[in-house]
């Protein structure tokens, strides 16, 4: 027997946050996220995206067992700016069972006709921040920190089984940093610099926090046309900062300053800590923090996270200044490797970037839409 419980207490958000770490206890490739960085997800008071978002958890129980889980959320900055009616799923976690994988996605179905909306899309959250889409290719190699989650074959299956088809596919690329800046890239990046543009680099976090708001306003600016983004609030803005800041190393984060000092464009990148947040098992106390900055000092791979470039000015070189500037800090650590982080397939201009190195495309998400108008 199957039923479906709604989240309402802490207790039932707590097994909600909790069941993925028993789903994949014995999931070689999957990358356990950090405890409390998922209640700063799926906690209504930690998470100011819920203010503009409707949003339901269930919980599948079967035979007094938790053996699922599933979001939705109505995402109303993303559906007015983009003129659309979509429910989306999210955090959609089983074991191989039909009934519950499909009981928990009607459940998302029926709710979001309720709510008078068209299509269910996803896995999707509350913007392309989040975890997104299931993997489809590249199942044997691991899961790198701050991408999404390594699920399992058969949640393509179920999904596909319930009628869902493609809505778009994201791409992540590893490839080989060269020994040296290829002459195009320097080329390039002394018109930018001759044109009054200049990188700033940092060594210190501190030092990086009065440009937060200007790096979040340029987002907000050029983001907008990517798919699932919706605009960030000032202070979802600063959860955000204030989640992954004290994560990252300053001499990968690089700014673009114009003549009149204002951030026109930006690159943020993290050495490669997957294998440390593996030891960890999503704690960092009382010790197990320490396997993190073990995996900082051992680690061969940077991981790009977030970067644009106004888009007023992005036929200016500027790409080439901190594609300069965060390749000479990844030889200076030692670094051999460069992860894309996720990129959708039709964006063109990131992908040839990525293609001008040496490269390979190691994984595929896949997301996915169905209409539920009757």
């Amino acid at each position: 027997m199957i039923h479906l419980i709604e989240v309402k207490t802490k207790k039932q958000l707590k097994q909600f946050i909790m069941l993925p770490y028993t789903i994949h206890k014995n999931h070689k490739e999957w990358l356990p996220p950090l405890i409390s960085d998922e209640w700063k997800v799926f906690d209504k008071l930690k998470n100011h995206s819920f203010a503009h978002c409707d949003t339901i958890m269930y919980l599948a129980i079967k035979n007094d067992e938790i053996v699922g889980r599933i979001m939705g959320i109505i995402n109303h900055t993303y559906n007015t700016g983009n003129k659309e009616n979509n429910v989306r799923f999210f955090g959609l976690e089983c074991y191989d069972d039909v009934a519950v994988f499909d009981m928990l996605i009607n459940a998302i179905e029926v709710w979001g006709k309720q709510k008078g909306m068209e299509t269910i899309i996803g896995p999707l959250g509350f913007s392309d921040k989040d975890p997104q889409g299931f993997l489809i290719d590249g199942f044997k190699d691991p899961i790198t920190v701050m991408v999404t989650n390594h699920s399992y074959k058969y949640m393509i299956q179920h999904t596909e089984r319930n009628g869902f088809k493609k809505k778009l596919d994201v791409f992540q690329y590893r490839a080989k940093i060269a020994d040296k800046t290829a002459a195009i890239y320097t080329r390039i990046a002394e018109r930018a610099t001759r044109s009054g543009f200049k990188v700033l680099e940092f060594k210190k976090s501190k030092h990086v926090r009065p440009y937060v708001t200007e790096v979040f306003n340029l987002i907000n600016k050029t983001y907008k046309d990517i798919y699932g983004f919706a605009p960030l609030s000032e202070i979802e803005s600063k959860e955000f900062s204030e989640r992954f800041l004290p994560l990252l190393k300053p001499q990968y984060i690089k700014l673009v300053l114009d003549s009149s000092d204002r951030v026109v464009a930006f690159v943020v990148a993290m050495p490669d800590i997957s294998e440390g947040f593996k030891k960890a098992k999503g704690k960092l106390f009382p010790f197990r923090f320490l396997h993190i900055l073990k995996a900082f000092k051992t680690t061969k791979q940077l991981n790009l996270l977030l970067g644009c470039v106004d888009e007023n000015i992005r036929n200016s070189g500027l790409v080439a200044l901190m594609h300069i500037a965060l390749l000479n800090a990844a030889r200076k650590n030692n670094l051999t490797v460069l992860d894309s982080h996720l990129i959708l397939e039709e964006n063109t201009k990131m992908r040839a970037v990525m293609e001008r190195m040496e490269h390979t495309i190691y994984k595929k998400y896949r997301i996915f839409e169905k209409s539920i108008i009757n």
